[in-house]
């Protein structure tokens, strides 16, 4: 099979689908490699190093997908991408259908066979592909939160953490998976009281029994609950997920009249729609902005601000399966694994995934 690389283009977006290693195992099982020009310099990943595993350079995002019968990305494609798809490409990536779905009709119709790393599931009922990503944007909400509390960037002007022995400000962490456990502990680690909201009673009193209760407060989620939470909060993490559709706004507008100005706001689930519903997507360039004195981080690639421990994570998730689908063949692989059969978004211009598809058919009807 021949599997393509091409460079990331959403804005400073540095990962790669496939690190050199990943490369050199693939071509040692007898496929070709083809890697866009330069496509992880920015890492360190350079043609050399790409070379040197087996794959072979070409200069343009056309030849690699036109030549290609697997594609592995990171991103979604970007509009000027999404010309290079047909019914003859499987392209494998993170895909979020439901949190653009002007772009999803665009990808439907091009005939793609799209799988998506976030649906895929497990025998455990997790998301092995989503996960790893997961807990690198909840260790970066956490310091991202703290970064834009700083005066100078619009923030209340409090430091989160410990000094002196006294407990300085309240983070809330909506959402308890794996970037809101990830964010926990990194509040835990500096010393700061949380309030930890889930629907799930289950899982609150899992996280109980792991962590204790110094310091956190274990809230079941309702409307009051998170209302009353956020007027005393500086700094709300949002991370909650629903799989295939778009994340519920757990933060309404009206909730923010009684917010301090200076908050921070950081939406892990921007990605799926956001959780807040004043959430607009950000950049890297241009991370914040300010509602009714709020301020609010709503980057849609937050892994991508340390790409290359971003990029080694993904591939040690995806490898195994990018094997299934490259020695299986793609339709073998996919009708022997139903987990991975999951992350079937997008074939022959349908949507298999019911939830996804029951997710687009309310946003695009």
């Amino acid at each position: 099979m021949i599997v393509g690389l091409p460079k990331e283009i959403k804005n400073n977006e540095h990962r790669v689908g496939l690190t050199p290693s990943s490369v050199k195992e693939i071509v040692a099982n007898g496929h070709e490699v083809f890697v866009e020009n330069n496509c992880g310099k920015e890492i360190g990943f350079t043609n050399e190093k790409y070379e040197e595993a087996g794959a072979k350079i070409l200069n343009s995002p056309s030849e690699i997908y036109g030549k290609s019968e697997l594609i592995v990305k990171v991103k979604e494609p970007m509009e000027s991408e999404v010309g290079y798809l047909n019914s003859d490409v499987t392209l494998f990536t993170y895909l979020h259908l439901a949190g653009n779905p002007s772009l999803a009709k665009k990808l439907i119709n091009t005939g793609v066979k799209g799988i998506a790393y976030e649906t895929v599931t497990s025998p455990e009922n997790t998301f092995p592909l989503l996960a790893p990503m997961s807990a690198i944007a909840g260790q970066i909400a956490f310091n991202v939160g703290n970064y834009f509390l700083l005066k100078q960037n619009k923030g209340r002007g409090v430091l989160i953490g410990t000094l002196d022995g006294i407990n300085l400000g309240l983070v809330t962490i909506i959402g308890c998976g794996v970037a809101g456990e990830e964010s926990l502990q990194k509040a835990i680690n500096n010393g700061v009281e949380v309030n930890l909201i889930d629907l799930s009673e289950d899982r609150l009193t899992q996280l109980k029994s792991k962590y204790g209760e110094d310091n956190i407060n274990y809230i079941v989620s309702t409307p009051e609950s998170i209302s009353q939470s956020i007027k005393e909060s500086d700094l709300i993490l949002g991370s909650v997920y629903s799989l295939g559709k778009n994340a519920p706004k757990v933060i309404s507008d009206q909730m923010l009249d009684s917010v301090k100005p200076g908050t921070v706001m950081v939406d892990i689930s921007i990605d799926q729609g956001g959780c807040f519903e004043t959430s607009s997507p950000t950049t890297h360039d241009n991370p914040t902005f300010i509602h009714k004195g709020i301020v609010h981080y709503c980057v849609t690639n937050m892994p991508g601000a340390v790409p290359l421990t971003a990029s080694n994570a993904l591939n040690r998730a995806t490898i195994s399966y990018i094997h299934e689908l490259t020695n299986k063949g793609i339709d073998t692989a996919l009708k022997e694994n139903k987990y991975l059969r999951d992350g079937l978004n997008i074939d022959n211009k349908e949507v298999p995934n019911q939830l996804v598809r029951e997710a687009l058919d309310s946003l695009l009807n």
